[in-house]
């Protein structure tokens, strides 16, 4: 059974902010700072999916309608 790298990679962000969460509610005070990069590390990488995403959408759309126009 191959496993496909991308789907086990979409994984690693949303176990990040997880990790950070679990970490700030169950760690001393003195610890919980070390915690805080994991989760934002983790909510940039989803954010910049969604960015990447809508920009790529955008520019598909580009592409179509200049087609269309040239026809």
């Amino acid at each position: 059974m191959n496993i496909n790298k991308r789907f086990i990679l979409s994984f690693v962000a949303p176990f990040m902010i997880l990790m950070s969460a679990i970490g700030l509610i169950f760690r001393d005070n003195s610890r919980k700072i070390f915690y805080l990069p994991i989760g934002l590390m983790g909510i940039v990488i989803i954010l910049e999916k969604g960015i990447n995403r809508q920009f790529d959408r955008k520019n598909i759309l580009k592409k179509i309608n200049s087609y269309q126009k040239t026809k």
